[in-house]
């Protein structure tokens, strides 16, 4: 029995990567049943096993992204020797390098743009890690690294808007192996208009403490 359940669920994880491989290239609307098929080595009664349609698949694609996110922003949020902002800049980090080499996260992101999924955005990775950047730019804002006049919710919703501006440019221009650059610029960016003026002076003297591993990734 449990030599089956493990071989069930790595049909099911097979599927899922699979999958995830063809929503991120053809996004959902052309994306084959077939060419998931093949790329999984499953047949179609272990695929309908699993899920029921496409859409079902889609969203076990989706939800398997959610895990990924949560467990970025835990493993972050967890490091309490950090700073707010340092341990941001990690969390924002991994997410980058998840987009660089993470298919199921590239085909989250992909999803969540379609007209058939614009509902999830409202539930998608974003918000998962927004709610901790918005917990840490509280911290930021109670221990006076941010200015007087920046709220932590002005200062979610700007970071948020630039790194979605970032990923997206990067997918339309094929660069998606310079994003960790660019979502760090971006978080700069947004760090020089809303530090405090003696956090930044520290940071420009001493950088960043901090950067995501390949390891981290699982």
């Amino acid at each position: 029995m449990a030599r089956q359940q493990e071989r069930a669920r790595r049909t099911r994880s097979a599927i899922i990567g699979s999958a995830a491989v063809e929503f991120g290239k053809s996004g959902y609307t052309a994306a084959s049943l077939n060419r998931i098929l093949e790329g999984s080595h499953a047949t179609k009664g272990a695929m309908y096993f699993h899920f029921d349609s496409k859409e079902d698949l889609a969203r076990a694609v989706m939800d398997t992204a959610l895990e990924r996110y949560a467990a970025t922003t835990e493993r972050w949020m967890a490091r309490t020797e950090l700073n707010p902002l340092e341990i941001l800049h990690g969390m924002i980090d991994e997410i980058a390098l998840r987009f660089e080499t993470d298919v199921i996260v590239q085909a989250e992101f992909r999803l969540i743009i379609e007209p058939d999924f614009y509902p999830d955005v409202q539930h998608g990775g974003g918000q998962v890690w927004g709610k901790a950047a918005f917990v840490l730019a509280s911290r930021a804002k109670d221990a006076g690294l941010l200015r007087d006049n920046v709220d932590p919710a002005k200062f979610t919703r700007n970071l948020a808007a630039v790194l979605a501006g970032q990923r997206y440019m990067a997918d339309l221009l094929s660069e998606r192996a310079d994003i960790r650059d660019r979502f760090e610029e971006a978080y700069e960016l947004v760090l020089e208009a809303m530090a405090s003026p003696e956090w930044l002076a520290t940071w420009r003297e001493s950088g960043w403490q901090t950067k995501a591993s390949p390891e981290d990734l699982g």
